[in-house]
């Protein structure tokens, strides 16, 4: 690896199906950025413990994320692909910084909030959730890590965190700057939410050819407008993702498509369901033959664990010595 690239690092829990949202507004970066920057993508299984008390699911899921982020382009080769609980050390110094860190500090973390607000009893790995975030992050050096705006407080947390262990122990972390995803708007859902697997409302990354006509002929329209907000909204991340949409004629945008078809929810509808079938239909014809060698997929998450490990191993060595606790 270059000595010239940025280290990039960002996680994603296996929390089920991808959908469009989750493409548009992240996967896709990643496979841009791959060739950027020294690159390192976990899979985020102990994250996932805090609602998913399901090994059987969890142990399904992990397995899908890493054939979906295969099947979209990342390159063992220029990414380190790996999951979290192979790296005992993100758990190790997620302590450390425990014990550096109040709880009126997390108190104010909005994660939290928001848990508080919607349940009556909050777990504590949602208290520290943010704490092993910043563990995940600063174990590797990171200097930039993707995060929509909604995520931008946990980068802060993670470079407070920093802060403060090299204020106390002396200079030892890198602080981590937050890559900002702005360039792409909140997708939304069928429902004209923001799409998300707790809402039920998404366009599954690699769905069936049925299940796609289904989800976009239940997109609710807005009937006070010709324009279909949502419809509009969600065939321009396909328009602009270097794919013409197989809908327009040569030369036509898509936006005077739909003004001569103002009105025709229909025609606007099933122009939708093509686009997005032409895109997905070779990203789930690559997944499912990903998905036939499936000891080739552990043996490269393996191998990225082994990597991912030893860059961590050393940082834990250093941190081991500033805290006083490495004798021997």
């Amino acid at each position: 690896m270059s000595k010239d690239r940025k280290i990039l690092l960002s996680g994603i829990q296996p929390s089920g199906r991808p959908h469009i949202g989750n493409y548009f507004g992240a996967m896709k970066q990643f496979v841009e950025l791959q060739k950027e920057h020294e690159t390192f993508i976990f899979i985020a299984d102990y994250h996932a413990l805090t609602t998913l008390q399901n090994p059987k699911e969890l142990k399904q899921n992990i397995l899908n994320v890493a054939i979906d982020y295969l099947a979209i382009g990342l390159d063992p080769k220029n990414v380190t692909l790996y999951k979290q609980s192979d790296i005992p050390e993100h758990m190790e110094l997620a302590w450390i910084f425990e014990c550096l860190t109040t709880v009126p500090y997390l108190e104010r973390a909005h994660a939290f909030k928001d848990a508080q607000a919607k349940r009556s009893e909050v777990n504590v790995g949602t208290f520290n959730y943010p704490l092993l975030m910043a563990a995940d992050i600063l174990l590797y050096d990171a200097d930039v890590v993707p995060v929509g705006q909604d995520q931008k407080q946990h980068v802060e947390i993670a470079r407070d965190t920093a802060e403060k262990f090299n204020r106390v122990y002396g200079e030892t972390f890198k602080l981590p700057q937050p890559m900002i995803l702005s360039d792409v708007s909140v997708v939304p859902g069928i429902d004209g939410e923001k799409m998300s697997k707790s809402k039920g409302n998404t366009i599954p990354l690699f769905a069936e050819d049925a299940e796609i006509e289904k989800c976009v002929m239940s997109i609710v329209t807005d009937s006070s407008g010709g324009i279909p907000k949502n419809v509009h909204e969600i065939h321009t991340l396909f328009a602009l993702d270097g794919h013409r949409p197989t809908s327009l004629s040569d030369g036509a945008r898509l936006d005077d498509f739909y003004a001569q078809n103002e009105g025709k929810y229909k025609i606007l509808k099933e122009a939708l369901i093509e686009d997005i079938k032409t895109f997905i239909r070779p990203l789930r014809e690559k997944r499912k033959s990903i998905a036939e060698d499936k000891e080739a997929v552990l043996k490269m998450l393996k191998e990225g664990g082994l990597r991912a490990r030893a860059k961590a191993s050393a940082k834990m060595e250093e941190v081991r010595e500033k805290v006083g606790v490495k004798l021997y």
